[in-house]
């Protein structure tokens, strides 16, 4: 059983021409573009992409100084800890000192 063929191949190559050749008409009706335009919308571009840059710049910057900030913190943290740790750290003749003077103040509290 043979299908249906209402629109023959050459109409259909026919139709398809003339969509090409209606499109290149509207192509070809659009106006040339003006050369200010184009350099209006080039330097808009470059403006947009230095603002960026900059942007990016700014934040990079910001990044970089709450780093040095929370490495600067670290270190003071660091420092006081280890000062709080050097106070603790009692040398023997210190910690003899300490205990003789906590006996002699029993016995002194006994008399």
């Amino acid at each position: 059983m043979a299908s249906f063929k209402d629109p023959s191949f050459q109409d259909r190559t026919s139709s398809a021409a003339a969509a090409k050749q209606k499109a290149l008409e509207a192509l070809r009706a659009k106006p040339p573009i003006d050369e200010a335009v184009v350099a209006e919308r080039l330097a808009a571009r470059e403006a947009k992409e230095l603002a960026e840059r900059e942007k990016r710049a700014a934040k990079r910057a910001a990044e970089d100084e709450a780093k040095a900030v929370k490495k600067a913190e670290a270190e003071a943290a660091a420092a006081k800890k280890r000062e709080a740790e050097a106070k603790v750290e009692l040398t023997d003749a210190e910690k003899k000192a300490i205990r003789d003077a906590k006996y002699a103040a029993r016995k002194n509290k006994k008399k």
